[in-house]
Parts: structure tokens; C-alpha cells; sequence
């Protein structure tokens, strides 16, 4: 049977901002995502590359639209709608999903930010909003796992600017912020998922290892919450949620013309 969200497992994500969900994909259908992902020639062809502030960089692919591929079936999962609309507390709308690519030894750093910090930009009024991101490869220290400040969502969102080519989190506050709160290492197995709170502040830092660490992050929007202007993210459009057989199901399908293409 598929996880599903608990009473105490939405408080604790009240309370810290985050969830940690071990297993959240079988792994059968993680070994088939590594797969598909890898040999997924449109992931690194069409990745951008985003400077920190060191001048290294970490590559990420941004689809905004759903389809009927493997990325979308675990985007609309029940599994991981049905933990969003919890923790929002009402129906919720995809607003993208992106595949984050820190390859060994060149991968860069992300500098501290909250997701709001970019999102209130795009005309979101509320933060009513929350990312899932599923570990495709196991994530470490070493080849820069997520870092998170635990209960930092309860600041509040915080000013940011520009930072390399990234939006940070302004550093004189954020320095403060670390004097009094808990930084937590989110290191992970493959198949593992981060729920997190758009104004929790998270960081990763630059992959030093032989092992890369790619990552698939589904970011949901509240349905109440629609953008008051256009962008490049969508507004609310009624979310369709599969069953959570489905991607066990697409997985296998996706996998199997993976090979079919190999020469």
C-alpha cells in the first residue's frame, strides 16, 4: 500500500517546515527513474545552468506543463497530492516540476533561499505553496545535499536579490538566522522525499565527490492562491491525480523505449 500522510506527520511539517518521507518510491520504480531520467537526452540538453556565488554551477531542467511521461505520473501521484493538499490545507494545482543536476565534482553550490523568494515575483500573493523532491540518486554531504533551517518558514519571507545567477536570501539576515536556529543536512537515499514549506530556508553546497546527486522537485501551488498576473508558471488549471499504480505503470513503459533507443 501507498504512504499516505499522517495527523502527526502533517504537525511535525507545521512545526519544522519539512518532512522527510522515506521510501516514498518503491524501489522498483526509483531504479526505473534513475533509468529513464539518465538516458533522458532532453534533461541535459535543455538544462540551464545557474552560477553561485563562487562562479561554479548546477544545472536544472523546468517543465511547467504535464504530460503522460514518467516525471508527470509521480508529479500527479496520489501519493504526493494528497501530502500537498494536507499540508495546504485545500485542493492544490502543479505549478512545475525540475530535474536538479549536480554532476560529480563540477556540480555547484545553492545559495540560502526560500522558493517564496522567487515565487512572491511571479504573483503569488500567499505563501500557500510546497515542493516535493524525490532523491534519484543517493544524496550526501559530500556531493552536496540539501541543507534546511528547521522552523524557518515562520519568519516569514525574507528580502532577496541577486547572487551569482541565483536569487539568495539577503546574508546580513540570513547570518543572524544561523546564530539561533537549527541547520539540519538532509542526506537521503534514492526513492526518499523532502516535502518542504516555500518560505523554508534551504541551501545545497557544491558536489566534491565522484557521485552525482539528481533530484526530482514536483512544486505545488494552493488553488486559492492563483497568480494575480501571468508568468511563466502557470495559474490554476485543475490538477488530474492518478493512482499511484500509475507510476509503476509508466515507469515500466518509459523504461522499455529507453532501451528500445539504444544503439
Amino acid at each position: 500500500m501507498s504512504w499516505r500522510i499522517s495527523d502527526e506527520e502533517r504537525r511535525r511539517f507545521e512545526e519544522d517546515g519539512y518532512l522527510l518521507v522515506e521510501g516514498l518510491l518503491s524501489p522498483e520504480e526509483v531504479r526505473l527513474l534513475h533509468l529513464v531520467s539518465t538516458d533522458d537526452g532532453a534533461v541535459k540538453e535543455g538544462a540551464l545552468e545557474r552560477g553561485d556565488a563562487s562562479g561554479t554551477t548546477s544545472l536544472l531542467t523546468v517543465r511547467n506543463e504535464l504530460g503522460d511521461d514518467l516525471y508527470s505520473a509521480i508529479a500527479r501521484s496520489r501519493r504526493v497530492v494528497h501530502a500537498m493538499e494536507a499540508v495546504l490545507d485545500g485542493e492544490v494545482y502543479h505549478y512545475h516540476h525540475k530535474l536538479m543536476l549536480k554532476e560529480p565534482r563540477t556540480g555547484g553550490a545553492w545559495e540560502w533561499h526560500q522558493d517564496y523568494g522567487y515565487w512572491y515575483k511571479n504573483g503569488c500573493l500567499f505563501p500557500l505553496m510546497a515542493s516535493c523532491m524525490i532523491s534519484i540518486d543517493r544524496a550526501t554531504l559530500a556531493n552536496g545535499c540539501l541543507q534546511v533551517i528547521k522552523g524557518s518558514h515562520r519568519l516569514g519571507r525574507l528580502e532577496h536579490g541577486k547572487i551569482g545567477d541565483q536569487t539568495g536570501a539577503d546574508q546580513g539576515r540570513v547570518a543572524h538566522i544561523l546564530r539561533h536556529m537549527e541547520v539540519v543536512p538532509v542526506e537521503m537515499e534514492p526513492g526518499t522525499a523532502l516535502f518542504f514549506h516555500c518560505n523554508l530556508l534551504h541551501r545545497s553546497a557544491r558536489n566534491v565527490s565522484e557521485d552525482p546527486r539528481w533530484s526530482l522537485i514536483c512544486c505545488y501551488n494552493a488553488a486559492r492562491n492563483d497568480p494575480v498576473f501571468d508568468h511563466h508558471h502557470p495559474r490554476y488549471t485543475p490538477l488530474e491525480v492518478w493512482p499511484d499504480e500509475r507510476v509503476l505503470e509508466v515507469a515500466r513503459r518509459d523504461a522499455e523505449a529507453a532501451e528500445r533507443s539504444e544503439p
